[in-house]
């Protein structure tokens, strides 16, 4: 099956009840499309992409409700991470909210596609890109939802090196303060960020228990294992604290030559590794 044919598969499963095999085609298919369109624009942060794919296709396969942009009770994702907005934009274009020629003009001359995401595109809420602000506007919209008498839940997407940054541990108190257990933050702990590895910049772990001491109900859990992750957020609801997820993850996912090699945080691929990291990628899901 082509690529477009794979994708059309994908649209029309992910409509369906949500299931393991499906998730994983999800975010086999997200994969796809960071690898395609980074190399047609020429732009890095492929490696950061890669490592949130099963995390963003659990959400957008059924871990939360996202059928509806214009349903007000809908649940809200903030991209705190938005150097990986390619991620974000394959799991849209899946979900049927981005065509292909949206897809298509990512970072083109007056797209709305651009490296980060931007609020103006159907199905993104929040504009996002500085790092260590997107708990903080995850926090807000819990609040607000919950001042409204809506059941809709936020869930939020940090890196790791987010972590380092003070304003998200401000956002933490805030939100266990006012016990906001509707609240769901998926940390993708890859381990690396643009300069060197998380623990040799700021190493905060044991990441499980800082956010334990700050009041959340936390979980540690395998970012790639899509069992098990679904696991952890349905158990994520309720209870009167707000949830985090430390969700271990390999930093270029999928793609053998980037695992775990911090060059890629921002450099574009050649045709050459464009042709091998799309036929490794079909090798691993034949």
């Amino acid at each position: 099956m082509g690529s477009q044919g794979q994708e059309a598969a994908a649209m029309t499963d992910v409509r369906r009840p949500w299931t393991q095999d499906r998730a994983t085609e999800m975010a086999t298919e997200i994969a796809r499309i960071v690898l395609r369109q980074s190399r047609r624009a020429n732009v890095g942060h492929i490696g950061s992409c890669l490592s949130i794919a099963d995390l963003v296709a659990l959400l957008y396969s059924g871990g939360m409700s996202a059928d509806d942009p214009a349903d007000p009770d809908r649940d809200r994702f903030v991209l705190s991470k938005g150097h990986a907005a390619l991620a974000l934009y394959g799991a849209l274009h899946l979900r049927g909210h981005l065509s292909r020629d949206d897809l298509e003009a990512f970072c083109c001359d007056g797209s709305r596609l651009g490296v980060h995401p931007e609020h103006a595109v159907d199905g993104i809420d929040f504009s996002t890109g500085s790092l260590g602000q997107g708990l903080s506007l995850a926090t807000g919209a819990a609040l607000g939802a919950r001042l409204q008498g809506s059941d809709r839940r936020v869930f939020a997407l940090l890196s790791d090196a987010e972590c380092n940054e003070g304003s998200t541990w401000e956002a933490a108190m805030f939100a266990a303060h006012h016990r906001l257990d509707n609240l769901v933050a998926i940390v993708d702990s890859n381990g690396q960020q643009a300069l060197g590895h998380t623990r040799d910049v700021l190493d905060l772990e044991p990441l499980i228990e800082r956010w334990r001491s700050f009041g959340w109900d936390a979980t540690d859990v395998d970012g790639h294992d899509m069992a098990s992750l679904q696991e952890a957020l349905t158990a994520a609801t309720g209870r009167g604290r707000p949830h985090v997820l430390v969700a271990r993850t390999t930093f270029g996912k999928r793609v053998s030559y980037m695992e775990s090699q911090i060059r890629w945080h921002y450099m574009p691929m050649s045709e050459q590794e464009y042709v091998l990291a799309l036929s490794g990628l079909d090798a691993v899901n034949a």
